[in-house]
């Protein structure tokens, strides 16, 4: 009887369960998006990082795991330094700048042998590494997004370089240029932001940072291995704060509109309130009837949550290809708790308001 109930109290007002539903698939949907496009960004960043194929980044002291902000502060010169150490096999500088024009990215200034000593190179897709000065390497995420193609002339910060290969994505940056260039581009001679190692063997990692944190005290030394566990939201200063507020604000969005709702439901319904009670209905039934139609406007609204949650995915990477979203069902779940607890919590009100109304007043209710 009660299904029946709830199916029919849901179908009376269809627009009205319409705009529930939507409110409730709004907030699952700002949930699912908001953690995805957080943790999707700090993974794959990572997941490039790592690619590199190093095994330890030195950084200047308390450096932030956000490269793209490390500035220039180390003297070039610290790499000799790097290379006598025991088993070191490679170095390689690399002069970071953050750049905000056209899109927010972070771009590489290498020096093409060392990075390829400690990386393995570059797969090329187009055309070859860099030679010249003003040479520009574009992965094909970018180049696809940005529609550069080799040959271009490309203009970053200010100044034209010339696109000689597209490579494959997954080496760290989405663009590379030639690192006394960039040096000279931002005032930053002699200087770079990080150093790669490339050890002999991946088990002599630890040794190798031992060693670094004697020769140079109070410098930032990680292993890449573990870069990837250090890229979450709680690591970045503000990100946690920003993923909590975003999450509050869904939650309070789909309660208020849930309240709304079942309060408006009970006002409208207090003949058939009465109508209930006089037949035999009591309390519990009442309370039970309207959460059971709350509990069922919100499963709807979560189904329909996840759906406009891939379909803004695919929007949103249909126009911007190097962005990352990471949907993933265990977000997926707290999302839908999140949105059925806002939701009872919403109707639990009206239902006990609606429960305690006199047959006989709800009877002449007009």
């Amino acid at each position: 009887m009660m299904g029946e109930l709830v199916v029919r109290n849901l179908l009376h007002r269809p627009l009205r369960t319409f705009i529930g539903i939507m409110a409730v698939a709004v907030e699952v949907a700002l949930v699912v998006l908001i953690v995805g496009l957080t943790s999707g960004l700090l993974t794959e960043t990572a997941k490039r990082i790592q690619g590199i194929g190093a095994d330890v980044m030195l950084q200047p002291p308390a450096a932030s795991i956000f490269l793209g902000f490390s500035g220039s502060p180390m003297p070039i010169k610290i790499g000799a330094k790097l290379q006598e150490l025991k088993y070191v096999q490679a170095v390689a500088p690399a002069l970071l700048q953050f750049n905000s024009t056209g899109g927010v990215e972070v771009i590489y200034g290498i020096d093409p042998d060392s990075f390829r000593a400690v990386s393995g190179g570059f797969v090329f897709l187009q055309g070859h590494d860099m030679e010249g000065p003003d040479d520009l390497l574009v992965d094909d995420w970018e180049a696809r997004a940005k529609h550069i193609k080799v040959g271009d002339t490309y203009t970053l910060l200010n100044h034209d370089w010339h696109v000689v290969g597209i490579i494959e994505h997954g080496k760290g940056a989405r663009l590379f240029v030639p690192i006394t260039t960039l040096q000279e581009l931002v005032g930053a001679r002699d200087k770079a932001s990080i150093f790669l190692l490339k050890c002999t063997r991946p088990e002599h990692t630890d040794d190798v940072i031992a060693e670094i944190r004697t020769v140079l005290p109070g410098y930032t030394v990680r292993p890449l291995r573990d870069f990837l566990s250090l890229m979450t939201s709680t690591n970045i200063p503000g990100l946690e704060t920003f993923i909590h507020a975003m999450i509050a604000l869904a939650i309070a969005i789909g309660l208020l509109v849930i309240f709304l709702t079942m309060y408006t439901t009970v006002i409208e319904r207090t003949r058939d309130i009465g109508v209930l009670k006089s037949i035999g209905a009591n309390r519990a039934f009442i309370v039970r009837s309207l959460l059971a139609e709350s509990a069922a406007l919100c499963v709807f609204g979560i189904a329909a949550g996840i759906g406009l949650s891939y379909l803004v995915r695919a929007a949103f990477l249909a126009g911007f290809p190097t962005l990352s979203i990471l949907i993933t069902p265990d977000w997926i779940l707290r999302a839908g708790g999140i949105a059925l607890t806002g939701a009872l919590l919403g109707a639990s009100y009206p239902a006990w308001l609606a429960s305690r109304k006199d047959p006989v007043e709800a009877l002449s209710y007009d």
